[in-house]
């Protein structure tokens, strides 16, 4: 049997899609499984893997590197560390501006101090017996003025003393009580806002100090990692690569032929090489579209050369030493 392969033309780009490499594959796979017997609803293909690329969101030098390659980790075990000095400096000054704010809100909401109220009480205890006397003075003034003894002006001058000390007496009785109430009301809710702002600046320095621990988002094995001890770590660049074994999944090709008689939930057996028995999955994705397509026009012949990518994953306990790039042969169960 020939086989023929269609080279692209002269001046196409040198490098294909993937998409496209794919397409090649699987057609290069079904035209190769016409030159030997294979049997009825097995079709090939590879595993391939969904990795989980850790990083961290700040920049710095990585001062530990808790993994190794093929390590399983689980799910919140330390990764990798980053050096954190001028983070955690932020941290701590950010605490210490929420101290410094919270003690100007409590003093605003205190008022003034125990012995500033005690000296405005003496100060209007004092006033208080002024007045008393002045009135009593008062009093015998009258008398005086009723038995003509006295001029008017001093009796005048004897009322004018009463007021007056009866005017200092509200005057300290309204000091004391603005002195008991503390701050106004606007001053309070500055130093609130100030507070809930120190607060958040807390928060912030908080989380940018977390952010230099990264530890692993679900359990599998470390598949790689990207930097050394010592060396810095752009912000955003991965330092450990993670492969969970429910990220692991086979990839088939199915002829036109076959595709409609799969669904999504249907039942497959994926063997390989050197494994003992077969390993079931469970289709998960069915490609609308072909992966690969005649060169010329559609017609019953070429028809036939149609593939589509299926994907089927594993259980995670069959998943978990299974290595990404495997090529495989998938069966159809009934």
């Amino acid at each position: 049997m020939k086989v023929s392969i269609s080279l692209p033309p002269t001046g196409a780009p040198a490098r294909w899609s993937r998409a496209a490499l794919l397409a090649g594959l699987g057609g290069l796979w079904l035209l190769a499984g016409g030159c030997r017997e294979q049997p009825a609803g097995a079709y090939p293909g590879y595993l391939e893997a969904e990795f989980v690329h850790v990083a961290a969101p700040l920049a710095g030098r990585l001062d530990r590197l808790a993994v190794t390659r093929g390590q399983e980790v689980r799910a919140g075990e330390l990764l990798f560390e980053l050096e954190q000095a001028a983070e955690a400096a932020a941290a701590e000054e950010a605490a210490r501006r929420v101290d410094q704010a919270r003690a100007r809100l409590d003093n605003l909401h205190k008022g003034r101090r125990p012995t500033e109220l005690a000296a405005l009480e003496a100060q209007l205890a004092r006033a208080e017996a002024n007045l008393r006397l002045s009135e009593i003075e008062l009093a015998r003034r009258e008398q005086l003025r009723r038995d003509a003894v006295i001029a008017p002006a001093d009796l005048d001058l004897a009322r004018a003393r009463r007021d007056a000390d009866a005017a200092q007496v509200e005057a300290l009785r309204a000091e004391l009580a603005t002195a008991r109430l503390g701050a106004r009301e606007d001053e309070i809710r500055a130093a609130e806002a100030e507070w809930a702002a120190a607060t958040a600046g807390l928060a912030r320095a908080r989380w940018a100090v977390e952010q230099k621990h990264r530890t692993a988002p679900v359990a599998g094995r470390v598949h790689d990692t990207l930097y050394r001890e010592g060396e810095f770590v752009p912000a955003g660049q991965p330092v450990v690569v993670l492969l969970p074994p429910e990220n692991v999944k086979a990839r088939f090709f199915v002829p036109e032929t076959d595709v409609a008689t799969l669904q999504v939930g249907g039942r497959v057996e994926v063997r390989a090489d050197g494994w003992p028995a077969p390993r079931p999955a469970t289709i998960c994705y069915i490609a609308t579209r072909a992966e690969y397509t005649p060169p010329v026009i559609y017609s019953r012949e070429n028809r036939a050369k149609l593939v589509f990518l299926v994907e089927a994953v594993f259980a995670p306990a069959e998943a978990r030493d299974l290595p990404p790039g495997l090529p495989v042969e998938v069966t159809r169960l009934p």
